[in-house]
C-alpha cells in the first residue's frame, strides 16, 4: 500500500457518513429521452410516443431509469460540497467501480426536474485504492418519492 492511499485513506475516513450535499435542478426533455432510446435502441411507447403514454397511469411519456443513472455523473458535478483536496494528492485516477444496489422507485415524467443528494455512506482502503460507496438518491421536484436511489462505487487509485 502506498503512502499516499493510507493519508488519503484517513482524510475521507473522516467524512464517512456525512451528507456531501444537493445537486442542481435539470429539467428531463422529450428531446433527451428519445436521444436516449435512439442510443440504447429502447423505444418502448412509455418512453417516445406521448400519445399511448397519455393513455397509461403516468399520463405521459416517462425517463428511462437508466437514463436516470446514467445522469448521475452529470447531476453529481452539480453538488456544490467543500472538497478537501489534500485527499487527491497521490492520485493516479479515478474509476467507477459500480454499483451494489440501484432502485428507481417513481419514474421520470417527461418535462420534471432532477436533482441528485448524495451522502458518503463508506470508505475502505484496497491496496494503493481508496473505495468510496455513496448513496445518490435522485430527487423529482414536487414528488414525495425518489427517482432513484443507488448506492455507487468508487475507487481512486493512488501512486
Amino acid at each position: 500500500m502506498s503512502e499516499s492511499a493510507q493519508k488519503a485513506f484517513e482524510i475521507w475516513r473522516a467524512v464517512e457518513g456525512k451528507e456531501e450535499g444537493t445537486g442542481e435542478w435539470m429539467e428531463v426533455t422529450q428531446e433527451r429521452i428519445d436521444r436516449f432510446a435512439d442510443v440504447t435502441e429502447d423505444h418502448q411507447f412509455i418512453h417516445v410516443d406521448p400519445q399511448a403514454a397519455a393513455a397509461t397511469p403516468f399520463g405521459t411519456t416517462i425517463a428511462h431509469g437508466f437514463l436516470t443513472l446514467s445522469m448521475l455523473t452529470h447531476l453529481d458535478a452539480s453538488t456544490p460540497r467543500p472538497r478537501d483536496l489534500s485527499r487527491y494528492e497521490g492520485m493516479v485516477m479515478g474509476l467507477n467501480y459500480g454499483f451494489d444496489r440501484v432502485r428507481f422507485p417513481s419514474p421520470v415524467k417527461v418535462n420534471s426536474r432532477i436533482r441528485v443528494h448524495s451522502l458518503l455512506a463508506k470508505v475502505e482502503l484496497k491496496g494503493n485504492a481508496v473505495q468510496t460507496t455513496r448513496r445518490m438518491t435522485v430527487q423529482i421536484e414536487g414528488e414525495e418519492k425518489p427517482a432513484l436511489v443507488a448506492d455507487w462505487l468508487t475507487r481512486i487509485l493512488y501512486g
